[in-house]
């Protein structure tokens, strides 16, 4: 079982909170830790009915941010869930994924997924109607990049002729997909996916992706699972109850999440607190 946590929403204006942040948990013995964030953001109000923090802003990138960071540490893993895959060029995110993961010693994870946000994807000339196939193919192509020196690939989104990155990144680097329930990006989770991260608990639909798994083709391979669990009200046994309903469902990740009204070292510490709890009652 590994241990993670993520980094806040929004981007923190005060690096230096960022860097002690992370490099405390990496001197904790954290084993990752995560990104979420848009490209662009809206306006306050824009999507009625949504989370404002989800839309509005400002995020960091998490390829110069993981970067900085992997220099600042010595241990823990950079994960992005999610980076919106779909509204990049698929070479700039190979180059900049193998970059990540040579400077900081093979400690990047990319995790990837679609929005439904369509001004996001008009706004970079991306059509929003074609970001599932896009993701799947760009998939494709990624693992090509990271294991081929020079890739020659034709297909309905890229037309790569003989071209490739030269230097192979140590190992092809793990994709997660983050996803909802519904059929078809499970499905396309289960087809593709090195590790799969669901916007729900995982103990429910775990069985279901199993079997999509299967009918994929990939019955046997080993697939990652991430769960959460959040370090609140209950204390110590609450937590590694919680961790251990996930782990015997089939979560190999856990992300540990502190309430909300800890911030700072306050939230630092609750988190070290939780993992220590959880690695000595789960390993």
């Amino acid at each position: 079982m590994k241990f993670g946590t993520g980094l806040p929403l929004i981007a923190a204006n005060d690096i230096g909170r960022v860097r002690d942040f992370v490099q405390a948990l990496d001197g904790a013995g954290f084993d990752y830790v995560t990104m979420a964030g848009h490209l662009l953001a809206t306006p306050p109000g824009r999507h009625e009915g949504r989370p404002p923090a989800t839309y509005t802003g400002p995020y960091h990138d998490p390829f110069v941010l993981f970067s900085y960071l992997s220099a600042l540490t010595n241990r823990i893993h950079f994960v992005t869930s999610i980076l919106i895959l779909p509204l990049y060029e698929t070479a700039v995110v190979a180059k900049q994924a193998a970059e990540l993961d040579f400077v900081s010693g093979g400690r990047f994870e990319l995790g990837v997924g679609i929005s439904w946000q369509e001004p996001e994807y008009r706004a970079v000339g991306k059509d929003v109607h074609e970001r599932g196939a896009r993701l799947a193919e760009q998939v494709r192509v990624l693992r090509m990049f990271w294991t081929q020196p020079f890739v020659t690939f034709k297909g309905r989104f890229h037309d790569i002729d003989n071209m490739g990155l030269n230097r192979l990144p140590a190992r092809p680097i793990p994709i997660w997909f983050g996803s909802t329930l519904e059929e078809r990006p499970m499905r396309r989770a289960a087809r593709l996916a090195d590790g799969w991260m669901p916007m729900a608990d995982p103990a429910e639909p775990l069985p279901r992706f199993r079997q999509y798994m299967s009918e994929a083709g990939r019955g046997g391979e080993p697939v990652s699972i991430m769960g959460r669990v959040a370090a609140g009200e209950g204390g110590p046994d609450a937590w590694v109850a919680e961790a251990k309903r996930l782990q015997g469902a089939g979560a190999t990740h856990v992300t540990i999440g502190a309430p909300p009204d800890l911030q700072g070292e306050e939230a630092a510490q609750r988190l070290i607190q939780a993992r220590n709890a959880l690695a000595s009652a789960l390993g």
